[in-house]
């Protein structure tokens, strides 16, 4: 049974207002008493509107970094081609930012969702891991051990779970992706005189 539209923004709307409830979870129970919960009522709902048009513009950027045209995500949004590329099309091109310690910095590009996780793989065998993201790179720093990468679905992950399990977050979120790596302990693999292999 497939969800009708109006079933959707239903079910999304009733989801919103469980957020803002857990984030106070008090307010509910001052509206009824106090006038100026309201305005704390406005404060959430302004800043679920904030964070709601970063992800729409995370959204975007991974369609495009997917490979949907300008044209399909327009239609999807009820906008032009042009339209949604002058209003998505600027985002900053590094999308996660992480500190790292001293060591070699490369940038593997370009990679596109559908083959990222299998190059960050071939980079962490050989040493290098994610310290940043954006359109179709990734920005490597190199250590002498070997490295695992993980993408999770954004809204899906537990993080306090993956951090008690070693992953270290790469950055911000990008919806609908979030990225971590750790390192595995284990040699970076070389060649067979010893010298690294080149990633």
């Amino acid at each position: 049974m497939s969800t009708t539209p109006e079933n959707s923004h239903e079910q999304l709307r009733r989801a919103l207002s469980h957020v803002i409830s857990a984030v106070d979870p008090g307010l509910a129970g001052r509206l009824e008493q106090e006038p100026d919960a309201y305005l704390d009522l406005i404060g959430l709902t302004q800043q679920s509107s904030e964070q709601i048009a970063v992800l729409l513009q995370s959204a975007v950027t991974s369609a495009r970094l997917a490979g949907l045209s300008w044209e399909r995500i327009g239609e999807r949004l009820g906008m032009s081609r042009q339209a949604a590329q002058q209003r998505f099309g600027r985002a900053s091109e590094t999308v996660g930012t992480h500190a790292s310690g001293p060591g070699e910095k490369r940038r593997l590009s370009p990679v596109t969702s559908f083959d990222e996780m299998d190059a960050l793989a071939e980079a962490g065998r050989h040493g290098w891991h994610s310290v940043g993201f954006g359109m179709y790179f990734h920005d490597l720093a190199h250590t002498d051990e070997q490295w695992e990468h993980l993408r999770v679905a954004a809204f899906g992950a537990s993080r306090r779970g993956l951090e008690a399990e070693g992953w270290q977050r790469i950055g911000n979120m990008w919806f609908p992706w979030a990225y971590y790596a750790r390192p595995t302990g284990k040699p970076i693999e070389t060649n067979g005189d010893g010298a690294e292999t080149d990633v």
